[in-house]
């Protein structure tokens, strides 16, 4: 087996392991709810649709499902359960949004911009420190000069975790005092960035829940404030939410979608939970793709998001 081949199995384990938990809890509910049934019919797809809203796809997502499932069925005489599944991971293929081609996500690709600049938001505690240090280690490795910028000013520890991550990837870290405007530390990062000739910049936010003229005026403030130094800037809005949280990420990703442009989605903290179904709804009701999951605590287990992937590992391999 080659290099690369191995660099691939890894990651389908890394992937296979980090769903397990949704994927026993989906499969085990899809299972009694088709067990002993001759065909699909109506009553069977209820209990599909009640099983599916369970599993954190969300009400509006699930009943998009239900609804092609059902034309497909009615085409049939005879739908088996294994054809059903087969069905199900076509159709929630389809409603994952794919990527955009202005923000490739591996991390090799050409940039459109130079510096690049990503602006990352979420609330506290759902893994974005975390994440830019794992963004930019991956960035880095792929030969990218990296740089990032500790604008969640409000929490000294936010800074110190960054900076942690930063030496760990090995990557310079723009910081200033503890309650500094979070703008001005955003322009200065951008700002060395672009003086340093860096590939890519990340600039952390502020992780508070506040009201939405807030937010809106403390991100757009941001926003303004990196435009100055690079046109366009942010080129990208990273929204980071924890998986495990279910549908109380869906809450936080409409919050977020209300007041900034969201141009994709991390889902971390995907190997500790079993609300995985939630990668499907968020994607599909807030029409923004899914770009990296989170799968382990490791400086190197953050994914592309394949959408193939990610349905045929949330189903297991032998439906396939």
């Amino acid at each position: 087996m080659g290099f690369l081949e191995k660099i691939g199995l890894k990651k389908k384990e890394k992937l296979d392991k980090g769903v397990e938990k949704s994927r026993e809890g989906l499969l085990d509910k899809l299972g009694r709810a088709v067990a002993g049934k001759d065909e699909i019919d109506a009553a069977t797809l209820d209990e599909v649709e009640e099983v599916l809203i369970r599993s954190d796809v969300g009400v509006n997502t699930t009943l998009e499902i239900i609804d092609r499932i059902e034309e497909r069925v009615a085409k049939d005489k005879y739908v088996t359960q294994s054809e059903l599944q087969q069905m199900l991971r076509e159709e929630i293929i389809k409603l994952l949004k794919e990527h955009r081609p202005d923000h490739p996500a591996k991390f090799e690709a050409d940039l459109p911009n130079k510096p690049h600049v990503i602006m990352v938001v979420g609330v506290n505690g759902v893994g974005k420190t975390t994440t830019i240090g794992k963004l930019a280690h991956l960035y880095k490795k792929a030969g990218k000069k990296v740089m990032i910028g500790a604008g969640d000013t409000f929490r000294a520890a936010a800074v110190e975790q960054l900076e942690i991550w930063g030496d760990r990837a090995g990557v310079p870290l723009i910081k200033q005092k503890h309650g500094a405007d979070p703008a001005a530390v955003a322009y200065d990062t951008v700002a060395a960035a672009q003086s340093r000739d860096s590939d890519v910049v990340m600039v952390d936010t502020a992780g508070r829940l506040h009201n939405k003229k807030s937010l809106m005026e403390e991100l757009e403030k941001i926003k303004r404030a990196m435009g100055k130094v690079v046109e366009d800037a942010p080129h990208e809005v990273l929204l980071v939410l924890d998986a495990s949280t279910g549908q109380n990420a869906m809450q936080q990703a409409k919050h977020f979608t209300d007041v900034v442009d969201v141009t994709g989605l991390v889902l971390a903290k995907l190997d500790g939970t079993a609300k995985g179904g939630v990668v499907i709804g968020v994607s599909n009701e807030m029409d923004v793709p899914v770009k990296y999951i989170g799968v382990g605590e490791e400086i190197e287990d953050l994914q592309i998001f394949d959408r193939e992937d990610f349905v045929n590992a949330l189903f297991g391999d032998s439906a396939s």
